[in-house]
């Protein structure tokens, strides 16, 4: 799935009809396109295509837009027929270029300079955004090719410089230059939309969310029809973490979108990565059904299987996908998620071999998928490779979240002093973090199970202290906490200390047959449990 937006033509008619009717319904076109409804565009543009230039270089440019290459070259290539026109090289260029043929590309691209002299400011621009429109993610060429066209333009053009914008845009640091150039054309048309709505993709890019909406908002005030914007806020606010607000503006967005498989598909993403995987399945279920070989909804069908637990349909569905997509395409992540599925299939040794096969293809994700590599040894329960794959991680500089994970494996493998000393560390380090003292309660209580020594008192009477704040948050460990220090205080003899905490643990689950039976003895009713409170890690 292709969300890269739209850029808006440099050029005010290619027209060989030249029509004023007809450059108006281009127009119209180009302005459903930049609204991302395609078809529309689509109706308009197709009845034209075999006769008129730039219908057919505007369907050129839709398609490749949709990723079709084959396509976009097709309709590229019926508008080069003009073997005088430069325009017409700048067009069979494309069609190569769309195609992934960069050499093809650029000899077509230097016959329409040298036909124009290079001195024909709308040539030099439409080859830098035919670079500025492709999937080449750095070319220097498309960048010399604009800027030799505003030198020629002899005045600042808003169109070229987001075309140029957005080349640095794709670079790997590239968005400090990006930005200048959309300045650049904000200050040449202080109300130029494409460039308020580029610089808060970049500000989303950023994690500038103050100035990201800023421009937005100034996008929506210029007109508030302009649907990809509202898609960019909901990432805004994802990345933010007000994913309530995301949802509903990436709702707002497909609402007013057209309705079509691409923009399902962006919903369907947008859902899974909010992890609302039943809602997700259901919109990558109805992209499919339109479009069974969309690559990119295949993938998340699989990754959303798992993730709702349904992993024998998971490893179906990541099969078919892995034998569909190019090897190129393939992304760490899909190799991630196939090991974890394949592991949680029992074809554990399959699947662990994929994960460090990722990691060792991809060496600056080895951190992030380390975690990925530990998770498939636990489902394993193979809980001393999990620890050694934890510490290596921390070999090179230990997280708190880290150390968390180790001293979980630790209590796993019923190594509960190791899990006592790492948490303490924890817990010195975020004094308030009630999960540490949860976990670190649950150890001691593991090392002390008759409960006569207590060792596990002083860490559930702190994480009562900071849990209840939000005890229907911290509902389950509140009432574990409770109930030990329940049968702490029973098992030494006082009852009446006891019976205040097996109150409170009722009150949190008033189906706790424990506790019940706890203030039944505790009132003359009845007997009361003689284990532990505490389930075994």
């Amino acid at each position: 799935m292709n969300n890269k937006p739209w850029k808006l033509t440099l050029l005010a008619a290619f027209s060989l009809a030249g029509t004023a009717a007809f450059a108006q319904n281009v127009q119209s076109a180009q302005k459903a396109i930049q609204l991302e409804r395609y078809s529309e565009a689509k109706r308009t543009l197709l009845p034209q295509a075999n006769t008129n230039f730039e219908a057919a270089f505007e369907l050129g440019r839709l398609y490749q837009k949709q990723e079709k290459t084959d396509s976009a070259a097709y309709y590229f290539n019926l508008a080069s027929n003009d073997p005088k026109s430069p325009m017409a090289r700048v067009s069979a260029g494309r069609a190569y270029l769309a195609q992934g043929k960069k050499a093809d590309a650029e000899a077509q691209f230097e016959a329409a300079a040298k036909m124009s002299k290079n001195k024909d400011a709308k040539v030099l621009a439409a080859i830098g955004q035919a670079y500025a429109e492709s999937d080449v993610k750095d070319s220097q060429k498309g960048i010399d090719y604009l800027n030799q066209a505003l030198k020629l333009n002899k005045k600042d053009d808003p169109a070229m410089l987001v075309a140029l914008g957005d080349i640095y845009e794709k670079r790997e640091n590239g968005g400090g230059e990006a930005m200048t150039a959309y300045d650049r054309a904000l200050s040449a048309d202080p109300n130029y939309l494409p460039a308020y709505y580029r610089k808060g993709r970049l500000n989303v890019r950023a994690r500038n969310g103050k100035d990201a909406l800023a421009n937005f908002q100034k996008v929506t005030s210029i007109d508030p029809n302009f649907a990809p914007v509202y898609r960019e806020m909901a990432d805004m606010y994802y990345y933010a973490g007000q994913y309530d607000q995301a949802s509903q503006t990436m709702k707002k967005y497909t609402d007013m979108s057209e309705k079509s498989p691409n923009t399902q598909a962006t919903y369907a993403a947008f859902l899974y990565l909010n992890k609302k995987y039943p809602e997700a399945l259901t919109q990558i279920q109805e992209v499919l059904a339109k479009d069974p070989t969309n690559v990119t909804m295949n993938r998340l069908l699989a990754y959303s299987l798992f993730e709702s637990g349904q992993n024998d349909q998971a490893v179906a569905a990541m099969d078919k996908y892995m034998k569909m997509v190019p090897q190129d395409k393939i992304l760490t992540e899909d190799y991630v998620y196939q090991g974890k599925i394949l592991t949680k299939a029992g074809r554990s040794d399959e699947g662990i071999a994929i994960i460090e096969r990722a990691i060792k293809a991809d060496p600056s994700k080895a951190s992030e998928l380390q975690n990925d590599l530990a998770s498939a040894y636990l489902l394993k329960k193979d809980y001393p490779k999990a620890i050694a794959v934890y510490k290596a991680k921390m070999a090179g500089g230990a997280q708190l979240t880290d150390q968390v994970r180790l001293a979980n494996v630790y209590s796993l493998n019923k190594q509960y002093q190791q899990s006592d000393s790492l948490l303490n560390i924890v817990i010195t380090a975020r004094p308030t973090y009630a999960p540490g003292y949860l976990l670190r309660a649950q150890a001691n209580a593991n090392l002390d199970p008759d409960t006569k020594q207590g060792l596990a008192k002083p860490h559930y009477e702190k994480y009562i202290e900071l849990a209840k704040a939000d005890p229907e948050k911290n509902k389950t460990g509140l009432a574990e906490a409770y109930r030990y220090l329940g049968y702490y205080h029973y098992q030494k003899g006082d009852k009446q200390a006891s019976l205040p905490f097996w109150q409170q643990a009722l009150a949190l689950n008033p189906g706790d047959a424990q506790a019940t039976a706890a203030i039944n003895d505790i009132s003359g009713k009845g007997k009361t449990a003689t284990k532990a409170p505490v389930k075994k890690k």
